[in-house]
């Protein structure tokens, strides 16, 4: 079915850390709402240290660094949810630490944590009550970091539409920076499209953060498919 010009305007998402969320640019902003449901295993709930430095490892001790390098197979995960969308973890990869405010934090030093990095900004952004305080923290120095924190914004309702993550591209590393593509499946009662969103990350205070070099840290568009992309996400693991 397809989707009409209003429909597109409504059903925008916001796939960045910093204004932060997951969804498409078809126009409007839409937000994940829910909470963190519990499993097996968590991150370590701990404070988030007010400095940290910018040494090649993880600033809660996540064994593991590359300096280049990039995936061409889907890493394995445990996929949880935070509200309808779910979003991946693992001990190897991380979020290693979870901030009493409730987001997760600390990924590896390597593709693979850039990725994981990347895929839990999707929906990071949708527990409201830690929305300010996660892109406080998940947005590196830069000439736009305060714009981009004052533009946070307010997750809209989107009780009728359900994002999934489908896919992910690593489209550069070099262990200090790198540009993730995350394919996500946007389903709505008007039909169903997919998005991609690049993130823009780089390594700073022993974690992967959004830059703020430039106003836009995520570039957004639709795509007609996931020709390209590595399948990954919850549905693949076989759990849907």
């Amino acid at each position: 079915m397809g989707l009409g010009k209003s429909s597109l305007s409504r059903t925008s998402a916001v796939l960045v850390g910093a204004v932060v969320v997951i969804s498409i640019l078809i126009g409007a902003v839409l937000a994940v709402r829910g909470a963190t449901g519990a499993d097996e295993w968590s991150p370590e709930s701990g404070a988030v240290p007010a400095q940290a430095g910018d040494g090649p490892g993880s600033l809660c001790g996540i064994p593991g660094l590359a300096d280049s390098g990039g995936l061409t197979t889907a890493p394995e995960a445990e996929w949880r949810y935070q509200g309808t969308t779910a979003y991946p973890v693992s001990r190897d990869h991380g979020p290693g630490r979870i901030a009493p405010e409730g987001f997760r934090y600390c990924f590896q030093h390597t593709p693979e944590g850039a990725l994981f990095a990347a895929a839990n900004a999707v929906v990071q952004g949708s527990n409201g009550e830690a929305v300010a305080e996660w892109i406080e923290y998940a947005t590196a120095d830069g000439p736009y970091r305060s714009t981009l924190i004052a533009n946070d914004g307010t997750p809209a309702d989107q009780s009728d539409t359900r994002s999934n993550i489908v896919g992910f591209r690593i489209l550069q590393y070099s262990g200090v920076a790198a540009h993730v593509d995350i394919a996500v499946r946007l389903s709505m009662p008007e039909g169903t499209v997919f998005g991609s969103g690049v993130y823009d990350l780089v390594w700073a205070e022993g974690d992967w953060k959004m830059s703020t070099a430039s106003p836009e840290p995520v570039s957004m568009a639709l795509i007609p498919d996931l020709a390209g992309y590595v399948p990954w996400g919850e549905a693949w693991s076989g759990n849907a």
